[in-house]
């Protein structure tokens, strides 16, 4: 398997040691971890062989899952026989060479930390919606006539899935996305705005 370098990615960044062939396999993925089913992680664990590594940058790139998810994503890694090494977690750097008493014992030390650290990245998240939930009631209670504006356009964006979808016609909306560094829906938006469905 040879490095493929990704599109640009925007948040959550999952490289793969396969350390028997001394490849690299990199995936990326602008879905938040906050969802089980993520395209780029599905295809990692697909990939993936007994024995290779998992490298994340941090535990919260992997997961900000409800604890049932975490626990479905965790069952898979295991049972595929990878490690999973968190960069930001030193101990875990300990599992890759780790054999006999010493690499049991750090198994179960970084299970622990890691569970500690995803747990604490999903109730980060649930505190970051139920703030910004207060935020816009807060302002709804201000004032009842306020709708919130959104994101609007990017405009360059836009022009740049355009020329792309009248120089390829026939592209999947997932090509488009990825070769204009945006989200599928944004692609299905300026299809739906252009009315070329």
């Amino acid at each position: 398997m040879e490095a493929t370098p990704p599109a640009t990615p925007r948040h959550t960044m999952f490289p793969l040691w396969l350390l028997p062939s001394g490849s690299v396999g990199v995936y990326a993925e602008n879905i938040s971890g906050t969802k089980l089913n993520r395209p780029e992680l599905l295809a990692l664990l697909d990939t993936a062989e007994s024995g290779d590594v998992l490298l994340v940058e941090s535990v919260d790139r992997l997961s900000r899952l409800s604890q049932a998810d975490w626990d479905t994503l965790k069952a898979t890694i295991k049972a595929k026989g990878l490690r999973l090494v968190v960069a930001d977690l030193p101990t875990s750097h300990m599992l890759v060479e780790a054999t006999g008493i010493t690499g049991q014992i750090m198994d179960v030390i970084n299970n622990m930390l890691i569970d500690l650290m995803a747990t604490m990245a999903r109730l980060d998240q649930e505190k970051r919606v139920e703030r910004i939930r207060q935020g816009l009631e807060n302002k709804r209670a201000a004032d009842p006539e306020w709708k919130p504006a959104g994101k609007g356009r990017n405009t360059a964006k836009w022009a740049k899935v355009k020329k792309l979808m009248q120089e390829y016609p026939t592209m999947s909306a997932e090509m488009l996305a990825k070769q204009a560094d945006c989200g599928v829906a944004t692609v299905y938006r300026i299809k739906k705005a252009s009315k070329v469905l």
